[in-house]
């Protein structure tokens, strides 16, 4: 395949939609302590997509953030990336090529590569995966989905993780329908909750950094309702003032705040990269819940995203079916409800440097069932 690779300034990284593939996200992880690297790279097209004309090549690039395990040892990860998006039969040998090409330019003893792919998973694509009721049943059994995605490597070193630490599902909305449409499109019961709480007096404005611990109460308070990991404070100062402007790829932070005569009722941040916009993570109060203020949060978020020029909305997060003891069930319910396609990703593969390290690094991942990166 003939990957040429060369490491290039973060400063240069493209435009994308995809906010954890831009300079802005480099710079939310460099101020939380993790070293990034950025890499150009060229691919004769008939490589990739088969079909293409002759001697006619892609010219893209990906991030790679590095994350030290202890002080010898390290770990190559790619959040969504690289964006580009080879014919399903190129796509393990398209890895492959391009971890060993990235091989030289890592340290010696990083002992993996682990992609978090957002290229749509292969088997969403396929009918006999799907319930009678239309429910995605998911990807089969973990060697399954090695055997396919190793087609044609030469090595067969691709596996998937255990787990996979951005969503792997989520939903995107057409922004470019006018308003109109848009709110026809929801589900009845999200269209009346979003007039409820217009009515009964709900307001939605943007918000800065003075108003960073109003948020930070509200999402201690969903964290310790729904029992997941609390991030300090200083995590979302970050991502609120992390910019990258003077970057070929920065990005837009809002945080809007749904509040009730001064009452704050639900928070989330907006950001915005290329034509999308993405609700990367929300926060609601435990109390007055009848206002149904998360319902008119997300409705300005997308206003204000389609107001930028964002032809998509990402939910960003839910399950990946309608399935009650999911832990994302609640999140796919709310989701859905505002219309939108459901999109099933890859998720998390890994190319492993040092076979007998990365072993070693999965046992103990297994273990503490997850190692987030």
């Amino acid at each position: 395949m003939n990957i040429v690779i060369e490491k290039k300034d973060i400063k240069e990284v493209y435009e994308t939609a995809i906010i954890q593939q831009t300079a802005f996200w480099s710079e939310v992880k460099t101020k939380q302590g993790l070293q990034s690297e950025a890499f150009n790279f060229k691919v004769e097209n008939k490589k990739i997509f088969g079909n293409a004309l002759k001697n006619t090549y892609t010219h893209a690039d990906f991030l790679v953030l590095l994350q030290p395990l202890d002080n010898e040892y390290s770990v190559a990860y790619v959040p969504y990336g690289p964006e580009i998006e080879p014919n399903e039969e190129n796509q393990g040998k398209f890895l492959e090529e391009l971890s060993e090409s990235l091989r030289t330019y890592l340290p010696s003893k990083c002992i993996l590569i682990r992609y978090d792919l957002a290229w749509e998973s292969h088997w969403a694509k396929e009918s006999d995966r799907f319930d009678e009721l239309g429910n995605w049943n998911g990807p089969p059994e973990k060697k399954y989905q090695e055997f396919r995605f190793n087609f044609d490597t030469v090595n067969w070193n691709l596996r998937k993780a255990n787990s996979d630490i951005l969503p792997s599902n989520t939903i995107f909305l057409d922004l470019q329908k006018d308003n109109d449409q848009i709110l026809q499109d929801m589900k009845p019961k999200t269209r009346y909750n979003i007039n409820l709480s217009y009515r009964k007096g709900v307001n939605v404005k943007k918000v800065g950094m003075e108003n960073l611990h109003i948020w930070y109460a509200l999402y201690q308070e969903t964290a310790q309702r729904n029992r997941i990991h609390i991030n300090d404070i200083s995590y979302f100062k970050t991502v609120l003032t992390a910019r990258a402007e003077n970057t070929a790829s920065p990005a837009d932070v809002e945080l809007l705040l749904a509040e009730l005569d001064g009452t704050p009722l639900a928070a989330m941040f907006l950001v915005i990269s290329g034509n999308r916009g993405t609700y990367l993570y929300g926060a609601s109060s435990s109390s007055n819940r009848n206002y149904m203020a998360t319902y008119a949060l997300q409705w300005e978020a997308m206003k204000i995203a389609k107001e930028r020029g964002c032809m998509e909305y990402d939910f960003f997060g839910v399950a990946p079916r309608a399935e009650p003891s999911h832990p994302l069930y609640g999140l796919y319910k709310f989701k859905t409800g505002f219309g939108g396609e459901l999109y099933h990703r890859m998720g998390c593969w890994d190319y492993p440097l040092h076979l007998e390290q990365y072993n070693r690094f999965i046992a103990v991942e297994m273990q503490s069932q997850g190692y987030h990166l």
